[in-house]
């Protein structure tokens, strides 16, 4: 059968996320500067970092659930003024706005569990894998972009030091000004919109704040399609370890690599561009083709000793860039395949609550992460990568559970 012709609105979706993610990425770098007045500012930005993960716990199933009940394009709009407004928060560098910007930002962040409902809402099953994949590697061109936008800016208009997160800070407000307008040309992918009612809404608030609530929700999900959970318990170990995205900048800026807001740019630029090439070509050649639940296995055992190999670098970033070579060979395909499972187990009327549910527990993985790594950064900048690479340890356990997924429900 010829393969139908893709969906334009796919492409709107890719540019939503890449906008979003480079207002994000670009304020990344300059992020320490915020806490350095603080005393131990590491501990103080994974506290920062917690909170704008943390809050996800209750906004991505109430996100999810709005989104089935009116639609995703709503959510999309909401979500992108909350930024642009987060995003203003930080125009004074004070600490106390930075936390402001982490819990309001946190809020709206929530909104991917909408972007993969979209997804998965006009994708044929043939390209579902494809598709979520490039979502990906979308977000890895972001994190290329941003550093890349901030560190143009910054050397361009030669900055001085003190000014450059007031610059960078102007920079994501206006991107996220743009992409207010970009939701707005998004036509609805969800045609089963029946509404929720207050009660329910603050029912599925109640629900959402409470992680033994949302544990009974997934129970639920799992005896009505069996594998669900253990799809979602896999990404959650993955969330606890891919913490160190977030950690990256105090491990370079305040470590032993003491690496400054540009360089800092530099690095993310090769991370990204060359997770971008290895996922683009992953999700398009290959990952329709394998055993997927397999090559996550793999693909975790071998990224173990990889994020082990961080906290041993020491000055040399030579032994850096090796180290992120061989990430983005492994753990960094690992969350499209995951992806792709659990949107294979999701029907139209309860996919965006089931994503919700799923970034709910990935954003309470992230809380306690950050906070872990953040009171072990006290004792040694180092022991943080332990944690993360006994994370990912645990992701090929659970992904090499003797009982086999079970197959779909059809949709």
């Amino acid at each position: 059968m010829p393969t139908p012709p893709l969906d334009r609105r796919l492409w709107l979706l890719y540019g939503i996320i890449l906008l979003d993610v480079i207002a994000g990425a670009a304020i990344g770098p300059v992020m320490p500067e915020f806490v350095r007045g603080l005393p131990q500012p590491q501990l103080w930005l994974s506290i920062g970092t917690g909170v704008f993960l943390g809050v996800q716990l209750f906004s991505a199933p109430l996100l999810g659930r709005l989104s089935d009940g009116y639609g995703r394009r709503p959510i999309f709009i909401i979500s992108a003024v909350g930024t642009l407004l987060a995003n203003v928060l930080l125009l004074p560098v004070r600490a106390g706005l930075y936390f402001a910007n982490r819990a309001s930002d946190g809020l709206t962040n929530g909104m991917y569990a909408t972007v993969r409902s979209a997804i998965t809402d006009i994708s044929p099953p043939e390209r579902l894998f494809k598709n979520l994949g490039l979502e990906g590697a979308i977000i890895s061109l972001g994190f290329v972009l941003g550093p890349m936008a901030a560190g143009v800016l910054l050397t361009s208009l030669h900055v001085p030091t003190a000014l450059q997160a007031t610059y960078v800070v102007r920079l994501a407000v206006g991107l996220a000004a743009l992409n207010i307008g970009l939701t707005l040309l998004l036509r609805e992918t969800h045609t089963q919109r029946n509404g929720v009612r207050g009660s329910e809404l603050r029912a599925e608030l109640g629900r959402s704040i409470n992680p033994l609530t949302l544990w009974a929700r997934l129970q639920e999900k799992d005896a009505a399609n069996p594998g669900i959970r253990r799809i979602v318990l896999t990404q959650v170990a993955l969330t606890l370890s891919t913490g160190y995205y977030f950690y990256f900048v105090p491990f370079m800026s305040l470590g032993e690599l003491q690496m400054d807001a540009r360089s800092i740019s530099y690095f993310f630029m090769f991370f990204g561009v060359l997770s971008i090439a290895l996922n683009y070509g992953f999700y398009t050649y290959l990952a329709d083709r394998i055993n997927q639940r397999r090559a996550i296995v793999w693909l975790a055992a071998v990224g173990t000793p990889v994020l082990a190999g961080y906290g041993l670098v020491g000055t040399s970033k030579v032994a850096l860039f090796v180290l992120v070579f061989f990430d983005c060979l492994t753990l960094s395909l690992i969350q499209g395949l995951l992806e792709g499972l659990l949107a294979r187990r999701t029907t139209e009327a309860d996919r965006g609550e089931i994503f919700g549910l799923n970034q709910a527990f990935q954003g309470l993985a992230s809380f306690g992460s950050t906070l872990i790594c953040g009171l072990l950064s006290v004792l040694d900048l180092r022991l943080p990568w332990v944690w993360f690479a006994l994370c990912l340890a645990l992701v090929a356990v659970l992904a090499r559970k003797r009982k086999p997924l079970p197959a779909a429900k059809a949709t």
